[in-house]
């Protein structure tokens, strides 16, 4: 495996579909050939799960504010545009409830990685 100079271990990123280690600007991996997703940037913190799970279920989850919380704007308006339906308001109990029981390593590996 190949060492990138320049880089520290938090920003050296993994293939993907093989998980080789790769260039964190990578595009392509060498190995095997797939295409990556671009890394996640934007963001300057790391949204707290126990936070986004309150404001799902307790607080204003139903107009989408765990999504705009969590980076998510675009899912954030849909719950806005369909909130008077109240069908949001039932996906953010569940989705608030499932933030609430995962752990913070599994909250960060499928929202974050």
């Amino acid at each position: 495996m190949r060492d990138f100079a320049g880089t520290d271990a938090a920003t050296v990123r993994y293939c993907a579909d093989c998980g080789s280690k790769i260039h964190p600007r990578a595009e392509i991996c060498p190995h095997c050939g797939v295409r990556q997703s671009p890394p996640r940037t934007g963001l300057r913190y790391r949204p707290n799960r126990i936070i986004a799970g309150l404001l799902a279920v307790f607080f204003i989850g139903g107009i989408g504010a765990h999504k705009f919380y969590m980076g998510r704007a675009g899912a954030g308006l849909l719950y806005l545009l369909f909130c008077w339906t109240f069908i949001p308001f039932t996906i953010a109990i569940w989705e608030g409830i499932i933030y609430l029981l995962m752990t913070d390593e599994a909250f960060e590996e499928k929202y974050w990685h």
